[in-house]
């Protein structure tokens, strides 16, 4: 009887997500601080599964800030930092099905060891997640730059970044500008300017992998994307566009800026996504916003907070069983 009843235990263990097997959908775990009208928004952790379904919420403690979660290295535990009211750090532990929570003496090695995901950035367009201003568009005297090209790794394309000098759109940073960037197919012998691509609102520069200026491409199973800055207005900042290769086509990540993350050996990426202005629930008042989204082969998102909320990503972790790396790790800020 003894048995029968472990065994059942194990399987409920198992169903709810506490033994999470190869192949199994990842599990995120988010610190989201959900602002409010009134009082002191507090910022919990909260576990997501991979397809945007909120699991359960972790840790309810309003006497400090939760942030910075990260899974441990086979998936059982999550550790994150409290940063309470006096200034003072603790490291928490707790396990994916919210159990089992304790103030540790002190952070684990794999916690502190543990190195953020690599990410898509530009040196001159560094993420801010509460920009109050943003920069007058950048000029380009004459737009006489000369061209620069980069062949994707396995021969299929490259990207050329031109500007001309009769256009004088080309010349500032903002909407119209890039039209004569090239997108090349090389096995079919095919150019196209970027100006007459769907979804085509304007490029300044691509963005490239953090550390690496020359890797600009995204290519993971059927994802085949490059990245482009572009600056609107004071107003809504900088945003960032993905050129979707496989469609020939143009997607704006977010309203303002996105530093996309790629997820090593799957065809989808996550994004750090901020929003300004975003209309706090129940009051007149706004707020920039930080939101932690995943996106897929065909570019359809899920986003990990409640829908139609105001709040600030503090960090993220997402556990993948049988993959590698099998845990990635999404620090608070990806600039």
């Amino acid at each position: 009887m003894r048995r029968c009843f472990a065994a059942l235990f194990a399987l409920a263990l198992a169903a709810s997500g506490a033994f999470a097997a190869a192949g199994a959908p990842a599990e995120l775990a988010v610190a989201i601080r959900y602002l409010q009208a009134e009082g002191t928004s507090h910022a919990h952790i909260y576990l997501y599964r991979e397809d945007g379904k909120l699991l359960r919420q972790l840790t309810k403690d309003d006497s400090g800030q939760d942030f910075d979660p990260i899974f441990a290295p086979d998936g059982q535990t999550i550790v994150f930092r409290r940063e309470k009211k006096s200034g003072a750090i603790e490291f928490w532990s707790i396990d994916p099905l919210g159990r089992a929570q304790k103030q540790l003496p002190a952070a684990p090695e794999w916690y502190t060891s543990a190195e953020d995901a690599p990410f898509f950035t530009n040196a001159d367009l560094e993420p801010d997640p509460s920009p109050e201003t943003s920069p007058a568009p950048t000029a380009v005297p004459g737009a006489a730059e000369p061209p620069r090209t980069y062949r994707a790794s396995d021969g299929s394309v490259e990207v050329v970044v031109r500007r001309l000098a009769s256009d004088e759109e080309d010349s500032i940073n903002g909407e119209g500008t890039g039209k004569h960037f090239l997108i090349r197919d090389l096995r079919a012998g095919e150019e196209k300017e970027m100006g007459t691509l769907p979804g085509f609102v304007g490029l300044w520069d691509v963005i490239h992998r953090k550390g690496d200026m020359e890797q600009v491409y995204l290519f993971e199973g059927e994802l085949r994307l490059v990245f482009f800055s572009l600056h609107l207005n004071s107003t809504d900042g900088d945003t960032v566009f993905a050129l979707d290769l496989n469609n020939s086509r143009f997607l704006r990540l977010s309203p303002n800026w996105a530093a996309p993350i790629p997820l090593p050996g799957e065809p989808a990426f996550l994004t750090f996504t901020y929003n300004r202005y975003v209309p706090i629930p129940g009051s007149k008042k706004t707020a920039n916003c930080l939101y932690l989204e995943r996106w897929d082969a065909k570019l359809n998102k899920v986003r990990y907070a409640r829908e139609g909320s105001a709040a600030i990503c503090y960090g993220a972790s997402v556990y993948r069983a049988g993959r590698t790396p099998a845990v990635i790790v999404l620090k608070r800020k990806a600039d």
